[in-house]
Parts: structure tokens; C-alpha cells; sequence
């Protein structure tokens, strides 16, 4: 195996970049493979499902994320290795790679179980989302040629080399983005699963009209947007005032709390009240929640269970954010196991874009060219402007026809006011288009 092959049977497997790291002795199937000292790796490899696990033993306490791993054999063949995953420990906090032998057809135990310095394990991602790995001795001739290589990016404690069939997907988002912004009014449109223009008439299509443009379609997958950015749209009044407008940022539903156990009836029930406008037969939810502030409509106070302030780090990997009742009840709460499988896979990239809107009539929108960009962020920075209440939950729940035949609308809401934005991300920067 030399680099050329290797490059050639990951490009087979539609990958466009490879993360390269330099093994120390402890990295083998005993002691795992530490992949990094924060949660930012998760940026990169796509994560099945995070599962929290609590045991008394201080330095136990991890979440477990499955992840779609395969080795590539010298025969160019993939090999699955099922039982891999990912291990987070919150309290350190580091990422660990285990099981990756474990019921493997033809698994490289020879490189992986030693304690050898600088082999080198070579990842990447394909197309469909599968984590793909080779591993090579320090003294083998392709260990030989990615030494004397110059890498093209570092994240981490990863060389990365781009693949021949990688574009700057930077700058190719921005030249659609100055297209769109070209095109003046639009009118307002979006696309259904298999990309055909449908027209578009409530308030939340600016999004959808921008997404059209990208040809981007509705799928259900919790992946970035467009070449590996998440597009965001953004109303404002005035394209020179980018920093003074409000973006949603998720939509999760509750993992727990009586809203989960027991349903949005029940909760609507206990924590709803009347809609404040006169609207018969009606209970809504809703108002800014802020971390520590009680709210006066609801009486709930929105509650960082198991993150430290202070040290801005997670220290409970059961922790959660919860909506707390004057009793100590959780009428709903998003665990950060499934809160951090989000926002660090679909985040990494972040792309905010303003909009201006004309309804009267025809529903139109307009597309600026001061476009917001976020690269390399991690769950625990969006804990923490949670914390300060730059970040902050406002539902949109209501109940019609109480009394006959009820009729629940969800809408679970974090957002932040677009001048925080650079709190969430450890690059940030306004682009004006075009761009040379």
C-alpha cells in the first residue's frame, strides 16, 4: 500500500478529505484511541446515536456513540467492525475510539493491539456517511511518503489531507449565496422530496425560498445543508443591521419531562394558561425561557442540570436542560446526549443569511450579501451561552378546541440574537459578496 492506492480506494469510497493521526503506544484496543481533548471531533465523524452511561466510579461516568466504522483491507475490500464506537468523557473532557476489532472479518489486530509509536491511522468519511480506516506501521513506505507531506488543514490533533476530487466548498457556497442576492426579489417558493417547486405562503418561507435556490430538498436527516454547511435565513428590516435580529437555531423536541411521559396534553394542561388575546377554547405555551429566570406565564425556570458554569464543561453525562415547576418537577427536559448529537454534526459549518420579505400581495423575498459564517464549534460553548441567556427556549405550543376535539401545534424553539453568534464558534466572520 503506498498513498496513491490509499488516496485512490478512499476517493472509490466517495470521501473527500483524510484525517490523519500519529499513534502513541497507548493507542490500541486495550486503551483505546484518544481522538482529542473536547467534543469538537464530532464535528466530523457522523454519530448514530449518543447513549448516556452513569456509574458511581468517578472517572466512569462517558456518553457511548455508535458510529458506522469499516477498516480497509491491503485487498482494497471494507471490512465493517460493528461493535465500534466512540466514547465521551464529559468531566476531562476527551473522545475515545474503541471496539473497532471486536467481530471484524479481517480487522488489522496485528498494528492495533501493540503498544508501537507512530503508526499512523488514516480516516475519512464517505458518501454515505460511513467512517472508513486504514492503519499503517511507522517504518512502511507509505508511512515514509505522508511524513515527508506537507498536510493542508490541522483540526485537532489530526493532519488532514484534501482528496483530488475536493472543491472549496467555501467558495462555492458563497458564489451561489451572490447568485441569490443578485436575483433581487423571489418569489416565494419551496421544493418537496423529490425536487419539484411547490409555491409557498406562511411565514416561516424565507428559509424555504433560500433552500429552493440551493436546491436543497426536505430530507429527515440531521446533516449540514448544502456541501457540508448548515444554511440559515434570517429576517431583518435592514441589510446594514445583521447583528440586531433573533435566529432559531434548533427545534428539538423534548427527550423528557411530564411533556414526554405523559404527552402535550397533560403538559399544556398543568403549565399551559389562556391564550392572552381572547381566543376561545384555546391554551397556549410559550415566552422566552432563560437559564435561572422564572418565568411568569408558565412558572417554569429553565435549568442547566449537570453543566459547570464556571469551568463551562459538562459534568454529568445525565445532564440535561430542563423546564423546572416551583415543586422540583421537570415538565420537559432535552438531555445533552441527544442535544450534542445535533448541534456539533449540523453546526460545525454555519452559514446565516439575511432576508428581506414583501407580503402584500405576492409573498417575496430578497436575499443580502453581508453574509454571517461560523467554522469548528462544540455543544459545550452553546451551554454556555445558554447559561448567560444569550441562548434561551421560546415555544410556540398551543391547544385549540379544548374542549371539544383538542388540536395540539408543537414548536420547541432555541435561538439567540444574531450579535452572539460569534460566542458558538471558534471562527466567525462577516463576508460581504462577492468575495475576490
Amino acid at each position: 500500500m503506498n498513498l496513491q492506492n490509499l488516496k485512490k480506494l478512499f476517493i472509490d469510497n466517495g470521501c473527500q478529505k483524510l484525517y490523519v493521526k500519529k499513534l502513541s503506544p497507548n493507542d490500541n484496543s486495550k486503551n483505546q484511541v484518544y481522538l482529542g481533548g473536547s467534543f469538537e471531533i464530532l464535528n466530523i465523524f457522523p454519530l448514530s446515536e449518543i447513549k448516556t452511561e452513569e456509574a458511581g466510579d468517578w472517572n466512569r461516568e462517558r456518553f457511548k456513540a455508535s458510529i458506522n466504522f469499516s477498516w480497509i483491507g491491503d485487498d482494497g475490500n471494507i471490512y465493517p467492525a460493528p461493535n465500534s464506537q466512540l466514547i465521551l468523557y464529559p468531566k476531562y473532557p476527551e473522545v475515545r475510539f474503541s471496539g473497532f476489532l471486536a467481530r471484524c472479518e479481517n480487522p488489522p489486530s496485528k498494528l492495533m493491539t501493540q503498544r508501537l509509536a507512530d503508526r499512523l491511522l488514516f480516516l475519512s468519511i464517505s458518501n454515505k456517511g460511513e467512517i472508513l480506516g486504514y492503519v499503517t506501521a511507522p517504518n512502511s513506505e507509505l508511512a515514509n511518503e505522508f511524513n515527508s507531506l506537507q498536510s493542508d488543514d490541522e483540526i485537532g490533533i489530526f493532519k488532514v489531507i484534501d482528496l483530488p476530487r475536493t472543491v472549496n466548498n467555501r467558495v462555492k457556497l458563497l458564489d451561489e449565496l451572490y447568485r441569490i442576492h443578485q436575483l433581487n426579489w423571489i418569489t416565494s417558493k419551496r421544493l418537496d422530496r423529490d425536487g419539484n417547486i411547490l409555491p409557498c405562503v406562511s411565514s416561516n418561507c424565507g428559509g424555504y425560498t433560500l433552500e429552493a435556490e440551493l436546491g436543497i430538498t426536505p430530507n429527515g436527516y440531521s446533516e449540514p445543508d448544502f456541501l457540508g454547511w448548515e444554511v440559515k435565513q434570517f429576517g431583518v428590516t435592514n441589510f446594514e443591521r445583521i447583528n440586531s435580529s433573533v435566529i432559531t437555531l434548533m427545534t428539538p423536541e423534548p427527550t423528557d419531562g411530564m411533556y414526554k411521559t405523559q404527552g402535550t396534553e397533560a403538559f399544556l394542561h398543568t403549565y399551559g394558561y389562556p391564550d392572552k388575546t381572547g381566543r376561545e377554547d384555546r391554551i397556549n405555551f410559550g415566552g422566552v425561557h432563560k437559564a435561572g429566570v422564572r418565568h411568569t406565564s408558565t412558572n417554569l425556570e429553565m435549568q442547566l442540570i449537570g453543566f459547570d458554569q464556571e469551568s463551562g464543561k459538562i459534568r454529568n453525562s445525565n445532564g440535561r436542560i430542563a423546564l423546572v415547576d416551583i415543586h422540583g418537577n421537570e415538565a420537559s427536559a432535552w438531555s445533552f446526549s441527544s442535544m450534542l448529537l445535533h448541534w456539533n454534526r449540523k453546526h460545525n459549518q454555519a452559514c446565516y443569511v439575511p432576508s428581506l420579505s414583501e407580503t402584500a400581495g405576492e409573498r417575496k423575498y430578497k436575499y443580502g450579501n453581508k453574509i454571517i459564517l461560523g467554522t469548528g464549534t462544540d455543544f459545550q460553548l452553546f451551554l454556555r451561552q445558554m447559561a448567560v441567556g444569550n441562548i434561551y427556549y421560546d415555544p410556540g405550543i398551543k391547544m385549540e378546541n379544548v374542549s371539544t376535539k383538542p388540536k395540539i401545534k408543537k414548536r420547541s424553539q432555541f435561538r439567540i440574537k444574531s450579535q452572539f453568534l460569534g460566542e458558538l464558534y471558534k471562527d466567525n466572520e462577516i463576508v460581504t459578496l462577492p468575495t475576490e
